[in-house]
């Protein structure tokens, strides 16, 4: 590869590792190109990037990055997930993948600034999608509200029930 397409390359990807949220180096060794091609597929559809470089380029590229706390793992055969927006989907993908295919091996992740090691990215793969946290979240928020409501509304009730209690011993006087 000549000097001039290896500065895009890490150009490229310094510019995705310092927009990323998460990203996890995997070791793919001896997975074949279909394997490889169905876990990249997975991975597309859930908006994350799955790349395969030289671990030069990548430990080049992570410099000034959150990246540059796992270059250590850049080490024998080496791809990236990286996700832009959600840090579960590619742990759950990889996991779940790493399960069913004893070639695949997770190595490490970086999310915020804070590494991750196997036990972590298991227990990242563990929580509930974006989609389902903002609807609990959503949730939560919605029955503050309608508990204030409720809370409001009991009160003229009673009023009303102990009012029909005094008419009724009333008429029955």
């Amino acid at each position: 590869m000549k000097l001039d397409k290896k500065k895009a390359v890490i150009d490229s990807l310094h510019e995705k590792l310092a927009k990323s949220v998460i990203v996890i180096s995997t070791d793919y060794k001896g997975l074949d190109v279909a394997t490889l091609t169905q876990l990249r597929s997975e991975l597309t559809k859930a908006g994350v990037e799955f790349q395969v470089a030289k671990n030069t380029l990548l430990r080049r590229a992570s410099v000034e990055t959150d990246a540059a706390l796992i270059t250590d793992t850049f080490k024998g055969p080496t791809a990236i997930a990286i996700s832009f927006d959600d840090p579960v989907a590619p742990a759950k993908i990889l996991t779940k993948f790493a399960e069913t295919n004893d070639k695949l091996e997770i190595k490490a992740a970086v999310m915020q600034g804070k590494t991750l090691d196997i036990a972590g990215i298991e227990a990242l793969s563990a929580l509930p999608s974006r989609e389902v946290l903002l609807g609990q979240l959503l949730a939560t928020m919605n029955a503050v509200p309608t508990s204030i409501v409720r809370v409001l509304a009991e009160v003229p009730r009673q009023a009303l029930n102990v009012l029909v209690a005094v008419k009724d011993q009333k008429e029955a006087a």
